[in-house]
């Protein structure tokens, strides 16, 4: 469908009303592509208020008026091993959406991270006749470079958030478009502490340390208990130390609480429903899994450790493939590791214990300058460089 002539260039905004709405097909398979999905969903929407949302969404898209015709948690699973288990359901999910846009053409098609099941869908979508973007680079700068090929047989357009990204898409001449990342034009670097704990309910003195394992099902199974074990350790090191954690929804909230029961029934923790940002925001430090949350993390300024476990065999199969010495957002933007990375076998509860310490007790500030850094070479309008990106995919001939 052609969208008209509506103007799409930078800072501009240009209502154009339609007779028939364009329609636009989206897969978000996670949290983080959730709230990427819903930026994106507003930003369109500034330009064609009618325009149509339809696929997978989590809480905020379908707040917007997405239609999600799969529970989003369905796709929310990592490793190898993982998704083994669940490939059967996988595939049928992927196979009705298939089928329902081929047989309802959607103006574009934009798949939001979650490749393995995106990228997939995207290929066959694009063989039918259907324009696709795939929004949010997987990591082939990473591990297993060649993927570059089948991204570049399934999509149209990539939208990658990072600026390296793009110089590895440049350099094999596939078609990229760098928009920084939604979180940094979002994200208050200097949230004030005092002011997250009270719209929080914690208590205003006194040292808080976040604990986030991951919001996917898989995450929380490897990374509770070492988190646990590790924050009673700090509970007698530090007594005046309080914890929180915020969880995505009520079915992490009890597969944590499962754990917490049998590992750790003694240790007092404030569990937030949701409300991540704000749960680092009130706090001193955070420990948390590899992925989008260091980022946040980054952009909400307060030292951070990473410590993270998957199935040991996922971990084996994946090692030797790894292009990239760093695994956290931080680390891979500085170049270097500001962030002290605990990974699989390194990712014992005397070393969290130990790292986490030093968050406690040492000034972090020359690190949060150079998260400050980091954001700034991030913010540039992404929703709306998005948007403007899709659309004129929409109306190229």
């Amino acid at each position: 469908m052609d969208i008209n002539s509506s103007s799409v260039s930078q800072g501009t905004i240009e209502i154009v009303p339609n007779l028939l709405p364009i329609r636009i097909g989206i897969v978000a398979g996670e949290v983080s592509g959730d709230i990427l999905g819903a930026s994106f969903i507003k930003a369109v929407k500034q330009r064609y208020p009618n325009a149509i949302f339809e696929g997978i969404g989590g809480p905020l898209m379908k707040e917007l008026g997405c239609q999600s015709l799969f529970d989003m948690d369905e796709l929310s699973v990592m490793g190898l091993v993982e998704v083994f288990s669940r490939l059967r359901r996988l595939f049928k999910i992927k196979d009705s959406l298939c089928e329902h846009f081929t047989a309802n053409p959607p103006d574009v098609f934009v798949g939001i991270d979650a490749p393995d099941f995106n990228l997939r869908l995207e290929l066959q979508l694009k063989n039918a006749g259907i324009k696709t973007v795939q929004y949010v680079s997987p990591s082939i700068w990473a591990w297993r470079q060649k993927r570059i090929f089948k991204v570049a047989a399934a999509t149209n357009l990539v939208l990658a958030l990072l600026p390296f990204e793009k110089e590895f898409y440049d350099n094999h001449g596939f078609p990229c478009a760098y928009i920084g990342h939604t979180l940094a034009d979002e994200i208050n670097p200097h949230m004030d502490k005092v002011k997250a704990r009270k719209s929080l309910g914690l208590k205003e003195s006194g040292q808080i340390l976040a604990l986030m394992p991951g919001s996917r099902s898989s995450e929380l199974k490897y990374n509770s208990d070492m988190y646990l074990l590790a924050a009673l350790k700090l509970a007698d090191k530090f007594p005046d130390l309080s914890f929180v954690i915020p969880l995505v929804n009520s079915q992490r909230k009890q597969q944590f609480l499962a754990r917490k029961e049998i590992l750790a029934p003694q240790l007092t923790i404030t569990l937030i429903d949701g409300q991540s940002r704000e749960v680092m925001a009130a706090s001193d430090a955070i420990i948390l899994a590899s992925g989008t949350a260091t980022l946040e993390g980054l952009l909400v300024n307060r030292p951070m450790l990473v410590a993270h476990k998957i199935h040991w065999l996922t971990y084996k199969i994946f090692k030797p493939l790894m292009k990239v010495k760093h695994y956290s957002l931080p680390n891979l933007l500085a170049k270097k590791e500001l962030v002290v990375e605990l990974i699989q076998d390194d990712a014992t509860v005397d070393n969290i214990v130990e790292q986490a310490s030093i968050l406690l007790t040492q000034d972090m500030s020359h690190i949060t300058k150079q998260f400050s850094d980091i954001q700034k070479n991030l913010q540039c309008n992404a929703s709306q460089k998005a948007a403007e990106q899709v659309l004129a995919l929409i109306n190229h001939k």
